[in-house]
C-alpha cells in the first residue's frame, strides 16, 4: 500500500519532486536538465541547468497554500519591476502555452501543483551575518520597492492577500474551533492578537495600502557584482510599507542594524510614521505569523519546531500584553529564515 506523501520523509518527497520536475520542465520545452533540489520548506526549489547550459530556478507549490490567482499577482508584479531604476530580480520564464504559471497534477500528493521558472541568479545569499553598510542597502531597496509599487493596479485575473487581515488571509490555525493549543496558550493569543490588530488598524487608519513584498530578509536576497538581487515574492500582498519594514526588522539583531535599515530606506524616500508600540506590535504579529505557519504545514522539520518555538511565542506574547520592555524580541528563531 502506497504510503501518503506528506508521510514520507523529507528525503523521500524530495526525490519524489525531482523525479517528476522533469516532467514539469517539458511545458518550458526543456528536457534532459540537470536539477539539483536546494531548497524544501515552504515551497520547493530546484536548480536547474538545461543541456545547452541555461540555469534556472524551478519553484513548485508543495506547502504553499496560494492560489493560481496569487501568483498571478505576483508575477504581474516581478514583470513590472523589471527594468526599475536600482532594483535587481531574476525573470519569471513562459511556458510552451504561453502562461507564467505551470500547473502540474501531482498523483502522490493527489494535487494540482502551482509552478513557476525564474531565470537563475548568480551570487552569494546575504544570509544572517549582514554587515551594517549591507543592511543600509536592503533598506534602500525596500525603499526603492515601495517607491515601485505605488499605485501599480494587479490584473483582472489576479488576486493577492490584504494584509490588514490578522493572518494575511492565511488559514487560522491558532485560533480555530479545533485549535491544537491548550486553553492557556489560546487565550494569551487571543488577547495577543486583540492588541495587535487594534494597534494595526490605527495604523491602516492613517496610511494608504500599497503592494508590499511581505518577506524580505538575508535568505531572499543575493549579491552579484555589487549589485543586490531580491527574491522570492510569493508572499508578496497589499499591505503598508512599515509592515515591510517590521518584517525586515524582525530579522536583525541589534539596534545598530536597524538604524542602519531605516537610513538606508530615508535615503530614497520618507520612513512611515509610527511608533515603538506599533513596531511591537508589528514584530509580534511577525512571530505569530510564523508560529501559525507551523501549525498550517506538512513539512516534518518544521513541525519538529512546534514546541520550542510555541514556549517562546507565548513569552514574549505575555509580556507584550504587560507592555514591559521589549527590547530582545528582534532576532529570529534560526531555522525558519528562509522559510
Amino acid at each position: 500500500m502506497k504510503v501518503d506523501f506528506f508521510e514520507l520523509t523529507t528525503t523521500e518527497q524530495i526525490e519524489d519532486l525531482l523525479e517528476n520536475s522533469h516532467q514539469i520542465l517539458e511545458q518550458y520545452d526543456l528536457r534532459g536538465c540537470l536539477i539539483e533540489s536546494i531548497n524544501y520548506e515552504y515551497n520547493a526549489t530546484f536548480a536547474v541547468t538545461s543541456d545547452k547550459g541555461d540555469k534556472f530556478a524551478l519553484r513548485v507549490n508543495i506547502n504553499s497554500p496560494r492560489t493560481i490567482a496569487n501568483v498571478r499577482g505576483e508575477i504581474s508584479w516581478v514583470n513590472h519591476l523589471q527594468g526599475m531604476p536600482g532594483i535587481f530580480l531574476p525573470a519569471a520564464i513562459l511556458n510552451s502555452s504561453g502562461s507564467f504559471v505551470t500547473q502540474f497534477h501531482h498523483q502522490r500528493s493527489g494535487r494540482n501543483l502551482l509552478c513557476v521558472l525564474y531565470a537563475w541568479v548568480d551570487g552569494d545569499e546575504l544570509g544572517d551575518d549582514l554587515s551594517l553598510d549591507q543592511v543600509r542597502q536592503v533598506g534602500k531597496l525596500i525603499a526603492r520597492l515601495h517607491d515601485s509599487s505605488n499605485g501599480f493596479a494587479i490584473p483582472a485575473d489576479a488576486a493577492l492577500p490584504n494584509f490588514s487581515d490578522p493572518m494575511w488571509e492565511s488559514k487560522d490555525c491558532l485560533l480555530e474551533v479545533d485549535s491544537p493549543l491548550d486553553p492557556h496558550a489560546r487565550a494569551l493569543i487571543t488577547q495577543g492578537f486583540e492588541l495587535i490588530m487594534k494597534i494595526t488598524e490605527e495604523l491602516y487608519s492613517k496610511s494608504k495600502r500599497q503592494l508590499i513584498h511581505g518577506d524580505i530578509h538575508g535568505w531572499n536576497m543575493k549579491t552579484l557584482d555589487g549589485d543586490l538581487y531580491i527574491l522570492d515574492f510569493d508572499d508578496c500582498g497589499f499591505g503598508l510599507p512599515v509592515q515591510d519594514l517590521s518584517v525586515a526588522m524582525y530579522y536583525l539583531d541589534t539596534a545598530e542594524q536597524v538604524d542602519a535599515l531605516l537610513t538606508g530606506y530615508s535615503e530614497v524616500r520618507e520612513i512611515p510614521p509610527y511608533s515603538e508600540r506599533h513596531m511591537q506590535a508589528l514584530l509580534l504579529h511577525r512571530r505569530l505569523m510564523l508560529l501559525n505557519y507551523l501549525y498550517e504545514t506538512q513539512n516534518q522539520e518544521h513541525q519538529e519546531m512546534i514546541p520550542a518555538y510555541l514556549e517562546e511565542t507565548l513569552r514574549r506574547v505575555e509580556k507584550f500584553i504587560s507592555q514591559a520592555d521589549f527590547s530582545g524580541c528582534l532576532t529570529e528563531v534560526r531555522g525558519l529564515s528562509h522559510e
